[in-house]
């Protein structure tokens, strides 16, 4: 007979009984392998259900204690047979998925990575005996730079603070820290909300959160426009503090409006504008914060000014926003004013960010190779008056005839590259038809780039920009967006050398 299965929803702490719990793992990449370690840890029996995984990866396993086995779509008989309580499922996975539409089925609690290192986020405290606290960052676009800055501005004003999340360190691996931190700031995916705030035991509460922006992305995996905006939505849940939004972006007011938050939470607005009362803005471009002092119907507290933005590259329009937006969180925190504009002062973004690789005979080169959607693709595009657009890769559901249409004006040439050329080629022919588009056909890894670089040569002239800015993901021909980015560059420093 089989055992009684466990209360799941008594499993709300590093400390509750985890021991001999069947767990279920779906996926082995960085973020399945830190689900799979902590439960070991735990005591857990681990049984990791992945279509690939690396040789470390598996190996690793081993030497830990879990059991892996390799499966697609089909269920496995290992699977099928473990008797699993729970099933925690990786980021990459849709809802939709076979696996767990089984698991559904067998009405298996299905959690993810976030919701598993919520309940266990006690495993080491602050000097006051409590957890750190957390702050939430989602949005479609300018996720990564913001959480950087936030963490940035914590530490700072004095707190142990840490990037973790969907930036590439896994909550898990940051809660069992054992430095610990006295607050975590969380990039979070719409993939990751999706599956948080599902079950009475794990339900999040933030110190304070923010989505930046909204726009279509990720439809394929969501399965609608809808179902992406209520996954983005669950940032605001239960909140503490301070729920930061986008006042250019009314999508972001009515996810803080219709959520449920703590007692005393409150709406913060930013946006490149004079601010309101609970706002953060500019004025006469001096970035000010309206939101965090008693007098805030009267007066001001200056954060920073434009100038200190421009050394780290961040005076663009959606990169103004993306500093005024952590500074709010990071406000919401305590961090003074003038710790605020310390961190600004030092901070750099990262690489393939609008990087600028070259400059030679008046052509820039750049490098935006972390624009995979349409919406980041916009805000780089709307920086240059004059540009030889690479562009094309996995679209992901989404609709290029919008973006076409507002920048047709300032462009020159485009060079297609990737599997969905044909979506971008019919949405030039209809609306910018007077815009020369060249394609790179192949998906040869090695060829795309230096063919791309070689086609955008021949259109380009001084006073120009070659932007790859792609609007799209990378993973059609290319590791990730760095190494797409990585090969532009190399690409093009090739080209200049060559004519040197």
């Amino acid at each position: 007979m089989a055992e009684t299965p466990r209360d799941l929803s008594t499993l709300t702490s590093w400390r509750s009984d985890w021991s001999g719990l069947r767990v279920a793992v779906l996926g082995l990449g960085v973020t399945g392998f830190s689900v799979a370690d902590t439960l070991i840890e735990l005591g857990a029996e681990v049984l990791v259900v992945a279509r690939e995984a690396s040789s470390e990866h598996q190996q690793l396993l081993e030497v830990i204690g879990a059991t892996f086995v390799e499966a697609d779509v089909a269920v496995p008989a290992a699977l099928a047979g473990f008797d699993a309580e729970l099933l925690v499922v990786s980021p990459g996975y849709p809802p939709a998925h076979p696996l767990l539409r089984w698991a559904r089925e067998q009405d298996l609690e299905i959690w993810g990575d976030i919701e598993l290192a919520w309940r266990l986020r006690d495993k080491v405290l602050r000097s006051d005996g409590t957890p750190a606290e957390w702050i939430c960052i989602t949005g479609t676009n300018g996720k990564t730079t913001t959480t950087q800055l936030t963490a940035t501005m914590l530490v700072s004003g004095g707190l142990r603070a840490a990037p973790a999340g969907n930036i590439g360190v896994p909550v898990l691996d940051a809660i069992r820290d054992p430095q610990g931190f006295d607050v975590l700031v969380i990039e979070l995916s719409s993939h990751q909300l999706h599956w948080t705030n599902r079950n009475a035991g794990g339900v999040l509460a933030p110190l304070a959160s923010v989505c930046l922006n909204l726009a279509d992305d990720h439809l394929e995996w969501h399965g609608s426009r809808e179902a992406y905006r209520r996954a983005k939505a669950k940032v605001y849940e239960n909140v503490a503090v301070a729920c930061v939004y986008n006042l250019a972006d009314d999508a972001t007011r009515h996810m803080v409006e219709e959520a449920t938050v703590q007692e005393g939470a409150r709406a913060i607005g930013f946006g490149l504008g004079v601010p309101g009362p609970s706002d953060v803005g500019l004025v006469d471009g001096i970035l000010v914060d309206r939101a965090f002092l008693e007098e805030r119907r009267t007066s001001a507290l200056e954060l920073a000014t434009m100038d200190d933005l421009v050394a780290g590259g961040m005076d663009s329009p959606h990169m103004t926003a993306n500093v005024l937006a952590a500074a709010a969180l990071a406000r919401a925190a305590g961090v003074a004013p003038a710790q605020v504009r310390e961190a600004i002062r030092g901070f750099r973004m990262d690489h393939h960010r609008t990087e600028v690789i070259a400059e030679s005979d008046g052509i820039l080169w750049v490098d935006d190779s972390k624009a995979t959607n349409a919406h980041a693709a916009d805000a780089s595009l709307s920086g240059f008056t004059s540009v030889i657009w690479i562009a094309g890769g996995l679209l992901k559901g989404i609709d290029p005839h919008p973006l076409v249409t507002k920048h047709a004006k300032r462009l020159k040439a485009v060079v297609l590259i990737g599997a969905d050329r044909s979506v971008l080629r019919d949405a030039f022919q209809r609306h910018a038809p007077g815009v020369t588009v060249t394609e790179v056909v192949g998906d040869d890894t090695e060829g795309v780039m230096p063919a791309a670089v070689r086609a955008a040569a021949a259109f380009a002239q001084r006073g120009d920009v070659v932007l790859l800015a792609p609007a799209a993901a990378s993973m059609d021909q290319f590791t990730d967006y760095a190494d797409r980015g990585n090969r532009f560059a190399a690409a093009v420093r090739e080209h200049l050398d060559g004519r040197s």
